[in-house]
């Protein structure tokens, strides 16, 4: 799927209160799960013993992190959208997160971008994204997050 192109910073306002992209389908692999536990120190078994977690999780097997769903984020939102003309972006920090719902290994997730609000700043404009994580297969998110970012011109 191709991203929702939007031609400068100036032009984002015109998407305020819309669904802006949705991004490519993205599986969550065992492998993925094992790098970012070691990356952050998080060896819970829920996501790194598989034996373990088939027996005794309801899951049925391991799962995702819950940061590392929101750590993808920034990939996804690249792959939903592409605003041109931006010099740099600056993480500028979530609002509110939550995880309804879990990623099981092997599993296939989205990203689907909306746009809040935006504020011009001194260089550029500081936008307020809501981003909602799909799970395929599942009625219900496994991420919801208000993320907002500093992109300047």
């Amino acid at each position: 799927m191709a991203p929702q192109v939007i031609e400068s910073i100036g032009r984002l306002k015109d998407f305020v209160d819309r669904e802006v992209g949705v991004s490519d389908w993205l599986t969550v692999t065992q492998d993925r799960i094992a790098i970012f536990s070691e990356a952050t120190e998080d060896r819970q078994w829920i996501h790194v013993d598989t034996e373990r977690a088939r027996r005794e999780s309801p899951y049925g097997t391991t799962i995702a992190h819950g940061f590392l769903t929101l750590s993808l984020i920034s990939h996804l939102m690249k792959q939903a959208i592409d605003i041109q003309k931006v010099r740099m972006g600056v993480n500028y920090g979530l609002n509110r997160v939550r995880f309804p719902s879990p990623v099981p290994a092997g599993s296939r997730i989205r990203a689907r971008v909306a746009l809040q609000s935006t504020k011009e700043i001194a260089g550029g404009c500081e936008a307020t994204f809501a981003i909602t994580i799909e799970r395929d297969g599942s009625d219900k998110p496994c991420c919801v997050a208000e993320w907002v970012v500093c992109l300047y011109s």
